[in-house]
């Protein structure tokens, strides 16, 4: 699973909340750093692959970081989410995801956690394989559909079994959330600054939770609600989109060049079931490929992520009611982490494999069809497709290591949580839900569109969070900043 009336805040010295440096200083660190291009500097972290077992088989973690402008405070760990996406990309876009002032003052570091990208990573099946898994109908209305899922999500997990056998029990948060507090003492931190986006709300929790005393300041942004089952999960974001779907129709409607022939959001919304039904009967073509029920579902949910990528949306289904899928097929394959060349990052793996081992999935494929069937009342367009893609977690070979539970982190500095109104992935409702779990959680609510809120457009949810990581202190809690249009 990743993207806004200000309270008067009082502003502490930054001295008292640093990491012990003076300013302009350099933190001692464990690591050793070589330059990598664009003024960045990459190393290896060294971890267990079984943190209760510490002196036995070791991973190598991929991290990164960009140097402070300035005065130095400290580091400031970032994570994109997924869980999947690669944290040293995402850090490689520090200029264009945190502000200046924060770039000013802190080392900017992303890593890649255990299984992901250049940390280990989780391998399950090859190219022509993936291509087929994640063209499987999601959304099955037949026996031969559902058994066809069925057997793919059972391969999917015997090939993660056969491949990554050895680290599928090792990818859960929980032990990413240990090799975070090596990382920071490996940084010379006495303690840990962090932005998480999307997922990376749910691991910045368990930090707070597991290590409370180390915790400065913590932005958890499009919060994930860890006291939630996971098809609870499944559900409550498969209404998201909906939610979204039905945002972005309504601001369609109102301009020139919209492709619905329809002027009202119940009837675009039938136009959208209406494609997403004739690409059940028979694909679209893309690019030489099928663009099948699944590949379309994920067409539309992409562009569903950011406002700005409505316009994309909006080109996205006029050439889809012609025929033309190939756009949809290039929404699909970003989220799916599929090349151009045909290849996959690992991110469809990784994410599966991490989801998996993050919570109790039923064991048998009717909950996911009973789930399925709820789901579809909340999200025609999204509910059964977001519920199947969960199937494989009944075959999976790996116990679970983390059980839903409201997360306190009993004695942690401030946290702050960020919830977006019309957030598509990750509702509001469940930021206002974390934000009450945590002891010390504090809610900015952005009222607007799209995946996480900070450095998305609103100067209100820039500069309480800036003034967050900089200072640690926090917003009053509850403070909602508006839209910007």
């Amino acid at each position: 699973m990743r993207r806004r009336a200000a309270a008067a805040v009082v502003v502490v010295a930054v001295a008292a909340l640093g990491s012990g440096c003076a300013p302009g200083e350099q933190a001692a660190s464990g690591l050793a750093w070589s330059e990598c291009g664009g003024g960045f500097e990459c190393a290896t972290l060294r971890v267990p692959l079984d943190h209760a077992a510490p002196g036995g088989e070791r991973l190598d973690l991929a991290v990164i970081r960009l140097p402070a402008g300035g005065d130095r405070i400290g580091s400031l760990v970032v994570n994109p989410g997924g869980p999947g996406s690669s944290g040293v990309e995402y850090a490689r876009a520090a200029r264009i995801i945190l502000s200046a002032k924060v770039r000013e003052r802190f080392d900017v570091v992303g890593f890649d956690p255990r299984g992901v990208g250049g940390s280990a990573p989780v391998e399950c099946l090859d190219d022509a394989q993936l291509d087929a898994f994640v063209a499987l109908d999601t959304s099955p209305d037949s026996a031969r559909e559902r058994q066809a899922l069925e057997a793919g999500s059972r391969g999917f997990a015997e090939g993660c079994e056969r491949r990554s056998g050895r680290l599928l029990a090792h990818l859960g948060t929980v032990d990413v959330a240990r090799d975070l507090d090596l990382l920071r003492q490996e940084l010379g931190d006495a303690k840990l600054t962090y932005l998480g986006k999307s997922y990376g709300t749910f691991l910045g929790a368990v930090y707070a939770d597991m290590f409370a005393g180390n915790v400065r300041a913590l932005v958890l942004d499009g919060a994930l609600d860890p006291a939630l089952s996971r098809l609870r999960l499944n559900a409550d974001q498969a209404a998201g989109f909906e939610q979204a779907l039905r945002a972005y129709i309504a601001t369609c409607l109102a301009e020139d060049g919209c492709p619905f022939r329809s002027r009202t959001v119940e009837g675009a919304l039938d136009e959208v079931t209406g494609l997403l039904r004739r690409t059940d009967r028979q694909p679209l073509q893309g690019d030489g490929r099928e663009v099948t029920q699944a590949l379309a579902t994920l067409g539309v949910l992409t562009p569903l992520y950011d406002r700005n990528s409505w316009p994309e949306l909006t080109e996205t289904l006029r050439q889809a009611f012609k025929g033309n899928g190939t756009l949809l097929l290039r929404n699909a394959d970003q989220l799916t982490g599929r090349h151009s060349d045909g290849t996959y990052s690992n991110q469809t793996e990784a994410n599966t494999a991490v989801n998996c081992v993050d919570g109790a999935y039923p064991r048998n494929a009717a909950a996911y069809g009973q789930g399925a069937a709820e789901a579809f009342r909340r999200s025609p367009r999204f509910g059964p497709y977001i519920m199947w893609s969960s199937l494989p977690c009944a075959y999976w070979p790996a116990a679970p290591t983390f059980k839903a539970h409201p997360l306190k982190a009993e004695g942690a500095a401030p946290i702050l949580v960020l919830g977006t109104s019309r957030d598509p992935a990750t509702p509001s409702r469940w930021a206002r839900a974390l934000a009450g779990e945590l002891e010390s959680g504090v809610l900015l609510e952005y009222d607007g569109d799209g995946h996480t809120a900070y450095y998305n457009g609103s100067g209100c949810v820039d500069d309480a969070v800036d003034r967050y990581l900089l200072t640690g202190t926090a917003p009053a809690d509850g403070t909602v900043c508006p839209g910007i249009g």
